[in-house]
C-alpha cells in the first residue's frame, strides 16, 4: 500500500509557503485570462483549500484579488487612445406621411411618404477643437445638388437606390471656453448659427462659409449672446458674373433672462444683407421657394437688407395635468423690416406654446400666426413648408402654377410633439396658408398636413 506521505511526515511551514507562493503566482497568470479561465482558477482554490494547503479565507482572499485584477487587465485591454476615444457618432431618422390639399380645383390633391436620415461624426482635439460632418438623405434639386431647405427622400421610382449628400463639413475652434464667456470661430458647411424661428430660416438650411459665436454670462439670471456670420450663396468662377458672387453678412445679438426659477425672458436684434443680388436668378442659383419681386428676366428688384426684432416670454406653472413636472407657457414673436423694398417688406409672427417635448412623456402644442411679404426677406431661406397656390407664375420666377413656399405667404401654423422615449418624438404639424399678393385672384389656400415619428441615435 502506497503510503500517505502527507499524514506521515511532519508539517513544513516553509514548504507550504513555498506552495502558496507558487500557488499565488500561477493564479497570477491566470487573471488575465477570459472568464472560463476564472472558473478553472475558483475550481483550482477549492482543491487547494480541500487538501489543506490554503485556508478558506486565504482562498476567499486569493478570489477577490484575482477577480479584482481581471478587471483591471480587462479595462486596460479595452482601453484605446484618446484620439479614438475623441470621436462621437450621431444621427437621427424620421419617417414622415404628408398631405398637400388646395381649395382650388385646378390643382390635384398631393399625398406622399418620405423620410430623412441624417448620420455624422466630430471629433474633439486639444480640448479646443472640433472637426465634424454630417451625411444626410434629400431628394435632387437640378444640377446644384441636393435641396438646400429639405433632407426628405420620396418614397417613390420603383424603389431605386436614393441620394446621399453632404450636410455638414466644417472645422470649428473655441479658444475661451469658461463659466463667463465663451467664443467659438467655425468655417465649412455648418448648423445655421443664428437663432431665429422658420419665418427667417428654413430649419434643413445648412449655410456655407464662416461664423463666430460668442456669449457672456454676467450673473446666473442674465446672460448676452452674439452669433455673426458670412454666407457664400453662390460662386462663379468665369463668365459676365466673375468676381460678384453673392453672399449674406448677418449678426444677432439677444439679452436672455431667467429672472425667477418660474420667468424667463429673451430680448433680440439682428441684421443681414445680401450682396452680389444681380446673380440670384433662377438658373443661377438653387430656386425651391418663391415670392419675391423680379423683372421678365428674373433679376431681383429690391436689396435685401432687412433688420430683425424678437421677443419671447416664459412662465412654468408648478403643475398641469397630464404633463409631468413645471409646466413653460411661452409666448413669442418676430417683426422683421426690410429697409431695401419699397412695398411688401414686412414679415412678423406671433404664437404660444404650451409644454415642452423632449423627454420620456414630455409634450407641448403650439400655434402661430406667421406673415412674410413678398420682398421682406430673400425667398430662398424661409420654410418651404409653409405654402401657398400659385395658379399663374410669378414673372421672372422660373415656375410655372404649383405649390410653393419662400415669402409672399401669410397663414396658421398648429404642432403637436409627443416624446414616446427621449429618443423617439411624435409630431403633428398643420399649415394653413395662403399667398399675399396673388396674380391671377385665384383660391390660392393650401391646406399641408404632416406626421412624423423620428428617432435619434
Amino acid at each position: 500500500m502506497t503510503p500517505n506521505l502527507r499524514s506521515n511526515q511532519p508539517n513544513n511551514p516553509m514548504k507550504n509557503n513555498k506552495i502558496k507562493c507558487t500557488t499565488i503566482g500561477a493564479l497570477a497568470s491566470v487573471t488575465f485570462c477570459a472568464n472560463a479561465a476564472a472558473q478553472s482558477s475558483d475550481a483550482l482554490l477549492d482543491k487547494l483549500v480541500q487538501k489543506g494547503i490554503l485556508t478558506q479565507q486565504e482562498a476567499d482572499d486569493l478570489r477577490k484579488e484575482t477577480d479584482k485584477d481581471s478587471s483591471k487587465a480587462a479595462a486596460k485591454a479595452l482601453s484605446l487612445p484618446s484620439w479614438v476615444t475623441s470621436f462621437k457618432l450621431g444621427g437621427d431618422f424620421r419617417g414622415r406621411y404628408e398631405e398637400h390639399h388646395a381649395n382650388n380645383p385646378a390643382i390635384s390633391d398631393r399625398d406622399r411618404f418620405r423620410y430623412r436620415l441624417r448620420y455624422g461624426m466630430t471629433a474633439t482635439l486639444l480640448d479646443d477643437f472640433e472637426v465634424g460632418f454630417r451625411l444626410t438623405s434629400g431628394n435632387p434639386n437640378s444640377t446644384f445638388g441636393g435641396n438646400p431647405l429639405s433632407a426628405n427622400t420620396d418614397f417613390s421610382d420603383g424603389a431605386s437606390r436614393k441620394f446621399i449628400w453632404v450636410d455638414a463639413a466644417y472645422a470649428k475652434w473655441t479658444p475661451i471656453h469658461n463659466d463667463e464667456l465663451k467664443v467659438n470661430a467655425t468655417i465649412g458647411k455648418m448648423d445655421n448659427p443664428f437663432n431665429y424661428s422658420p419665418m427667417v430660416f428654413d430649419p434643413d438650411y445648412q449655410p456655407e462659409g464662416a461664423a463666430v459665436q460668442g456669449s457672456y454670462a454676467f450673473n446666473e439670471q442674465h446672460a448676452l449672446k452674439l452669433n455673426g456670420a458670412a454666407f457664400v450663396l453662390d460662386e462663379f468662377s468665369a463668365g459676365p458674373n466673375s468676381g460678384h458672387d453673392p453672399f449674406m453678412l448677418g449678426a444677432q445679438l439677444r439679452w436672455e433672462s431667467k429672472w425667477t426659477p418660474k420667468f424667463e425672458s429673451m430680448l433680440g436684434i439682428g441684421a443681414f444683407d445680401i450682396a452680389g443680388k444681380s446673380n440670384l436668378v433662377p438658373g443661377a442659383a438653387p430656386n425651391v421657394n418663391d415670392g419675391n419681386t423680379r423683372d421678365a428676366a428674373g433679376n431681383l428688384l429690391s436689396n435685401y437688407n432687412p433688420v430683425v426684432g424678437e421677443a419671447y416670454l416664459v412662465y412654468k406653472l408648478d403643475s398641469f395635468p397630464l404633463y409631468k413636472g413645471q409646466f413653460p407657457i411661452k409666448l413669442s414673436g418676430e417683426f422683421m423690416k426690410n429697409k431695401g423694398a419699397a412695398t411688401g417688406n414686412e414679415a412678423w409672427n406671433g404664437g404660444l406654446t404650451l409644454g415642452k417635448a423632449g423627454k420620456k412623456g414630455l409634450w407641448d402644442i403650439s400655434y402661430q400666426y406667421r406673415h412674410i411679404g413678398p420682398d421682406a426677406w430673400y425667398e430662398e431661406f424661409p420654410d418651404d413648408d409653409f405654402t401657398g397656390f400659385y395658379s399663374a407664375a410669378l414673372p421672372g420666377s422660373g415656375f410655372g402654377a404649383g405649390i410653393r413656399g419662400g415669402t409672399n405667404t401669410k397663414g396658421h401654423v398648429a404642432k403637436l410633439n409627443y416624446s414616446l422615449f427621449d429618443s423617439t418624438t411624435f409630431t403633428v404639424t398643420y399649415y394653413l396658408g395662403e399667398l399675399i399678393n396673388n396674380p391671377s385672384g385665384a383660391n390660392s389656400t393650401v391646406h399641408h398636413f404632416m406626421v412624423d415619428l423620428m428617432w435619434r441615435f
